[in-house]
């Protein structure tokens, strides 16, 4: 059990988690605030759309370079693991839907130059709230970590 629990807090696999998840977190917030600002979408749901483009991109980043000598070889392995990887990160995205839709509802206002940050500023705080939720749970269920 130790040797799981040694491979969970690896230093190095979470540092190649976090860097993905700032690869993931620019496309996140760049969908997000594109569809917020430009096409009136609201929050909450532009954040839906910029957190799977972004889960999409660090899975196969992840499955490549953070987690590549874990999980079996194959288009169909990849397959199952890219879908654990989408229900896994689901309880992500509630976590930042959420964050995301009761900061929203504090009718807060943070304007910068005649634009109201507060508009975007949720997205990047709903992003970092999952971020350790995402790693154990893609760690434990999707690679497998400890386990090989």
């Amino acid at each position: 059990m130790s040797s799981s629990i040694d491979e969970l807090v690896s230093g190095v696999r979470f540092g190649k988690f976090a860097s993905v998840g700032a690869v993931g977190a620019v496309f996140d917030l760049t969908v997000s605030t594109i569809l917020t600002v430009f096409f009136g979408v609201l929050a909450e749901y532009a954040k839906l759309v910029g957190a799977e483009v972004a889960i999409v991109v660090m899975f196969l980043i992840n499955d490549n370079w953070t987690f590549a000598e874990h999980g079996t070889a194959g288009r169909f392995n990849a397959l199952r693991r890219f879908v654990k990887s989408n229900l896994v990160r689901s309880g992500g995205v509630a976590v930042q839907f959420f964050i995301v839709r009761g900061l929203r509802l504090l009718d807060f206002s943070l304007v910068v130059a005649g634009f109201d940050l507060w508009t975007v500023l949720p997205f990047p705080i709903a992003i970092g709230a999952s971020m350790f939720f995402n790693y154990v749970a893609e760690s434990l269920f999707t690679w497998r970590v400890g386990e090989h």
